[in-house]
């Protein structure tokens, strides 16, 4: 009892080292990214398609083990969860560094992508935990722009490491895992939710896996395999199928992967929804950016990643006047001009850029364009996911949005990687990006609407009786 009240007395030392994980695993994703072409040429001239799993196995894993991971925490203990997830992520990217192989590397990555899903909603469970109610949104938004801050910093880190070799790009995560892991030993104290008595859909979540995962092959392989080919055809409908197996597990598990009595709360319903339109746009837009600036204008890694920076600069300090206007702006709306500005910068590059890089010209205006929109956008919609929530579902509320968004981080890779091909000319190669970018565009617009629905309703008098955890309580099991 001692410890746990040391810890919620100090509830900005708990935030700074939970913080200090979630940097670390938003990190690696922009690190990873600008190291692409490096990994590809080590593993003999891998396939665009072939080390697009680098990414995508990651964000598979991740968005289906989130949840149930976020509730076995809840049950076992949160800090426990942290500690074991942490220590995992940074092992697992030891070994990532070691890889002798590509498909050797995704295994790894695999193995990353299930510390990262322990560590992430177990972080924010335990910041909620020793957070006063007052200060949960503000903490909440800080928490998230951590990874904001790590994206301002990935490309420029990526670059410099990968001057060296590839790997470092993974030695880099395990002296912040270790000081992360040290640091929480001493600072977090345990926290559990002991109302659960059974454990989460384990089989649902394995459902998710497979549909994302085959969703993915088929929109990887399509364009090699054959759009009408057997074997195309099929990874689609396996992933039909598990998602109408995950969808039949949630409506009747009495701990499913998502609460269908959350998704009647609109504002995270909403959330969620625009979490997975942003993040296809997102995710491809950035994956656009760096293809383009190594294959097309042969930048550098450093150069790429130098390149690359300014738009990421932008997100924490954008983020910041989110932050300050939060109070007076409805969510949905600063969400969708977040939204509408990512996609205004997106067509301004692809109208911009041609065969001789003109960097502060064709690229530079729209990029940081797109970084203005998504510092607006992104903590919005994580602070808006769990605006109604009861404390009892903050965590697993906002573990659902991260689902959201690498299930959207998937699908944006991989219709990217169906959309650019294996481009022969620069002729092709541009079309091909054009249509990219016009994706990126438009995944950006479809969630516009999505975001306006984000804003949540009046706040009343507590009166005893919480509305939103009637909702959330009505459908429990």
């Amino acid at each position: 009892m001692a410890n746990q009240s040391q810890v919620e007395a100090r509830p900005a030392k708990v935030l700074a080292v939970t913080s200090l994980a979630a940097f670390m695993a938003s990190l690696d994703l922009f690190i990873v990214n600008v190291a692409f072409d490096d990994i590809g040429r080590d593993f003999h001239g891998a396939s665009l398609s072939d080390l697009s799993w680098v990414l995508n196995a990651y964000a598979i894993v991740y968005a289906a083990l989130l949840v149930p991971f976020g509730r076995l925490a809840d049950r076992f203990g949160r800090r426990a969860g942290f500690l074991v997830g942490v220590a995992v992520f940074t092992a697992a990217s030891a070994a990532c560094a070691a890889s002798g192989s590509l498909w050797e590397l995704v295994a790894f990555r695999v193995l990353q992508a299930a510390g990262a899903a322990l560590l992430t909603p177990t972080s924010l469970g335990l910041v909620l935990a020793s957070t006063p109610a007052a200060q949960r949104v503000k903490a909440v938004r800080i928490w998230a722009a951590t990874g904001a801050l790590a994206a301002a910093a990935g490309p420029v880190v990526g670059g410099l490491l990968v001057q060296a070799s590839w790997r470092w790009v993974f030695i880099v995560n395990v002296p912040v895992g270790v000081l992360a892991l040290v640091a929480g030993v001493r600072v977090i104290a345990e926290s559990r939710d002991h109302t659960l008595t059974r454990l989460p859909d384990l089989v649902g979540a394995l459902a998710l896996t497979i549909a994302v995962g085959t969703l993915s092959l088929g929109l990887v392989k399509g364009s090699d395999w054959g759009w009408t080919a057997w074997s195309t055809l099929a990874a689609f409908v396996v992933a039909v199928a598990g998602t109408g197996v995950f969808c039949l597990r949630s409506l009747r598990h009495p701990l499913p992967v998502i609460e269908p009595a959350l998704l009647r709360i609109g504002s995270f319903r909403w959330a969620n929804v625009t979490a997975l339109a942003f993040s296809v746009g997102f995710a491809a837009a950035l994956l656009a950016q760096i293809l383009w600036l190594r294959d097309v204008w042969h930048y550098s890694a450093l150069r790429t990643g130098l390149a690359v920076a300014p738009g990421p600069i932008m997100v924490p300090i954008f983020a910041g006047v989110a932050q300050s206007v939060a109070h007076r702006t409805k969510a949905g709306r600063l969400g969708a001009l977040g939204c509408a500005l990512f996609a205004a910068g997106s067509v301004l590059i692809l109208v911009s850029v041609g065969r001789t890089p003109q960097y502060v010209t064709e690229i530079l205006p729209g990029w940081i364009l797109g970084g203005i929109g998504v510092g607006l956008a992104l903590p919005t919609i994580l602070s808006a996911g769990t605006s109604e929530l009861p404390p009892d579902r903050a965590a697993t509320g906002s573990a659902v949005v991260n689902m959201s968004r690498q299930i959207g981080a998937v699908v944006g890779i991989s219709v990217l990687v169906a959309l650019l091909g294996t481009p022969s000319s620069y002729g092709d190669a541009h079309a091909a990006f054009q249509h990219g970018w016009w994706f990126c565009a438009g995944a950006m617009l479809l969630a516009i609407p999505a975001a306006l629905g984000m804003t949540a309703k009046a706040v009343v008098p507590d009166t005893g009786a919480d509305p939103a955890r009637r909702r959330a309580s009505s459908g429990r099991g």
